[in-house]
């Protein structure tokens, strides 16, 4: 398997595009699991040596996981190494909302004795890798009407939320992070503040995240059965029990096997079309949207369906801005790590 550039992202230092042969460290690391690949990198192309998934609980730090991959190579000190992490990075340091862990990029230069070690943030990772992806990774929702050269933007529900933007320059894509997925939760409709209410009662701060990231879904069902006395099914109550509740809620919601599952998600589509319409207006990302992250791929049918693009539009006077963006399923789980593999090529 190779890596080659299929649209003209620009690179942070051009001088780079003139860099030798290196062998690239590449992660996705994420409050659930972490991605490390090996790549072999040419000024043409990025090939796969090798590659691992790990729980992250299972260790104390990235660190930790990093040397036990290296473990297995003696000529680790000579390699780039970029990890693409869920979380705000700061001067080569990150601390992960949603997983106990904080270190640094000098730490890794360290513990492996190289100096070649850069973070990202796993958003920022997931536009680079925008770039090496092809049709066949995607699912359009909407073509839009774009021509070209506007900003674009990405949505990514997970564990977290995460959300990044592709600044058009004139001639190429630069990716940034955001944090906007910590913004707080903009209630509409009346229903909408019965959620906030209920939320706010668990959480200090009801941010989007904490509607529309993969916990939201089982926090969603369970103010539906709490508050709007919704009917809990004994089965579901028994899978929950074995299962990741959000999973069963999206599943029994796909199999229409459930009435109060099939509201709690038609609730969840709704409020991500409406957050993703909002992140558009902001960044002016008329280029495109791009839905990433672990829950979208799982629920197509769910956001092809009108009410994600019906709520998508349903925006303040801007509906010309917002019908212009085409909209896109991200499919393949591996473009937080693609995109690793190619700043840690081309862009360090």
């Amino acid at each position: 398997m190779y890596i080659q550039s299929k649209i003209p992202l620009a690179i942070l230092k051009k001088s780079t595009l003139e860099k030798k042969d290196s062998t690239v460290l590449a992660g996705d690391v994420g409050g659930t699991k972490t991605n490390l690949a090996l790549y072999s990198s040419t000024d043409e192309q990025i090939t796969l040596i090798r590659e691992e998934t790990y729980h992250s609980s299972d260790y104390k730090s990235a660190v930790d996981v990093v040397q036990h991959f290296l473990s297995q190579h003696e000529n680790a000190a000579s390699f780039n190494i970029c990890l693409g992490v869920a979380g705000p990075v700061v001067q080569n340091k990150v601390e992960m909302p949603n997983l106990s862990w904080a270190f640094s990029g000098e730490e890794i230069e360290k513990a492996i004795g190289t100096k070649n070690v850069s973070l990202i943030n796993d958003l920022e990772a997931t536009a680079y890798g925008l770039a090496v992806l092809g049709d066949d990774d995607f699912i359009a929702i909407y073509s839009g009407s774009s021509s070209g050269g506007d900003n674009m933007a990405i949505i990514a529900p997970g564990t977290g939320l995460g959300e990044a933007g592709l600044y058009w320059d004139g001639s190429g894509y630069h990716p940034f992070p955001t944090e906007g997925g910590h913004t707080d939760f903009s209630p509409r409709s009346e229903l909408d503040i019965e959620l906030y209410q209920y939320l706010s009662r668990k959480y200090e701060v009801v941010s989007w995240e904490r509607v529309i990231a993969g916990p939201g879904i089982h926090d969603i069902y369970q103010f539906l059965c709490d508050v709007k006395n919704r009917v809990k099914g004994d089965w579901i109550k028994d899978l929950m029990e074995k299962e990741d509740p959000s999973a069963v809620i999206s599943e029994a919601a796909l199999d229409e096997r459930d009435p109060a599952c099939i509201e709690a998600m038609q609730i969840y589509v709704r409020l991500l079309a409406r957050e993703s319409s909002n992140l558009v207006l902001k960044l002016k990302a008329t280029g495109g949207l791009f839905l990433g992250g672990g829950i979208p791929p799982k629920i197509t049918s769910l956001l092809q369906q009108n009410v994600f693009y019906d709520n998508f539009l349903d925006c303040d006077r801007m509906q010309h801005l917002i019908r212009k963006t085409p909209v896109k399923i991200i499919l393949n789980p591996k473009t937080a790590l693609f995109g690793a593999a190619y700043f840690g090529a081309y862009g360090m």
